[in-house]
């Protein structure tokens, strides 16, 4: 412990030093050219590493696997759009795409009601009430993916019936005298997943609840009197007064959950590891790099999930212009 601890210092230490001797290094270098190149070139010294550590572990990256989406499964000779074809083929890589469309449908607006909720209601508790039930709708958001997923697993865990039921759910159902049931491996219509979806929920809920109530807490007290003075009732100063002026955070947090459920993993890797139904892009991926060896397929998969977020991103950066020029 002790090792990895002044491992970890050296480590710190050691990149901040370097970055410091690399930009003091760079501007004696600058300051002994002419000044009018000195003015010129000095921008472009400081921003070039930043540039090249970016084009190094991203950009290269993205197109080496852009790249290798059109190779073979050990990427030694091209097979054209191949791979592609045999994915969208086949009817378990459809269902991985519906999945991953379900996703970003429900947890995103599920998380986004849910934070909104909980901001409008606790704010009209007493302040240390507040601050207390906000803390713990918070909290989840704390915890690793992993770590919720284990969590969840003694909330779903089933075990046949007659023994001691372990799983929240079902020690509920053995109270009333029902059957267990086996709540990830259920035949109905993604019914496994939307029990997934609920982890997601829990934990982006309060991300969505801490930028949602200071957004609310920024609307001008002004218009919600001139509205309680014209006669609106309550729920229509909240959807007609206050949604409106804190529509920009909405959609922020919306994005914001939005892109990261596009890439979830493992969530649905910890609790039933893409079976019954419930695979998702992330999943799909690992299996075929990891358990089948396919490194075009899996190219191919991180390829498609790329175009996938590339319009939300584009979204994003246009809304933040439009706020910024506000």
């Amino acid at each position: 412990m002790t090792i990895k601890i002044a491992n970890a210092v050296i480590a710190i230490i050691g990149g901040i030093g370097g970055i410091l001797v690399l930009y003091f290094v760079l501007n004696l270098l600058v300051e002994r050219l002419p000044v009018r190149w000195g003015d010129r070139i000095r921008p472009y010294v400081f921003v070039g590493p930043a540039l090249a550590v970016v084009g190094l572990f991203l950009v290269y990256p993205t197109l080496r696997t852009i790249v290798l989406s059109f190779a073979n499964d050990d990427s030694t000779a091209f097979v054209g759009l191949d791979n592609y074809i045999e994915l969208f083929a086949s009817a378990d890589f459809v269902e991985t795409l519906v999945n991953n469309l379900l996703w970003i449908i429900v947890v995103p607006a599920l998380a986004v009601v849910a934070g909104l909720a909980v901001a409008v209601l606790a704010d009209r508790l007493k302040p240390t009430a507040e601050k207390a039930t906000k803390s713990l709708i918070f909290l989840p958001l704390a915890i690793s993916f992993v770590g919720a997923a284990t969590i969840w697993g003694f909330i779903y865990t089933s075990r046949p019936a007659g023994q001691p039921q372990i799983g929240l759910l079902n020690a509920v159902l053995d109270l009333f005298g029902a059957d267990p049931v086996a709540w990830l491996q259920l035949s109905d219509f993604n019914t496994n997943d939307f029990l997934l979806m609920a982890i997601m929920v829990w934990l982006q809920a309060g991300f969505a609840m801490v930028l949602l109530s200071a957004a609310i807490k920024n609307v001008p007290e002004e218009t919600i009197e001139a509205a309680r003075i014209d006669g609106a009732r309550e729920a229509q100063i909240f959807f007609r007064v206050v949604v409106p002026q804190i529509w920009a955070t909405v959609t922020v947090v919306f994005v914001t959950i939005l892109i990261l459920v596009m890439k979830v993993f493992d969530i649905v890797y910890v609790m039933t590891g893409g079976a019954f139904g419930t695979n998702v892009l992330g999943v799909a991926f690992f299996e075929q790099l990891f358990e089948f060896g396919n490194a075009g397929s899996a190219a191919a998969i991180v390829v498609v999930l790329m175009i996938a977020v590339i319009p939300v991103m584009i979204y994003q950066v246009r809304r933040f212009r439009i706020e910024e020029s506000r």
